[in-house]
């Protein structure tokens, strides 16, 4: 395995992370905005507040989205494994 296949395969592994975990860090920023928007108008400063639906709506994502994760994951395992049978 030369330095070219170990960096495309850093950089493949790099994009499946980005799709894996941008849905949960959108519903995470969308929450948290919403959350702020509602602190500034109401003026209410309660830290739980932006913390337990920030936790609720992360974990219902993840429930969510745990079929399309782990479809990406095995592709990118399954590619993985094909290039270390190609390359031995």
């Amino acid at each position: 395995m030369n330095e070219v296949e170990v960096l495309e395969i850093s950089k493949d592994a790099v994009f499946v992370l980005l799709k894996v975990v941008t849905p949960i860090l959108m519903v995470a920023l969308i929450i948290g905005l919403a959350i702020g928007i509602f602190q500034a108008l109401t003026q209410i400063q309660e830290m739980t507040l932006a913390f337990v639906p920030k936790i609720i709506g992360v974990f219902i994502c993840i429930l969510i989205m745990i079929p399309f994760m782990v479809s990406q994951m095995r592709i990118f395992t399954e590619g993985l494994y094909d290039k270390i049978i190609g390359s031995g």
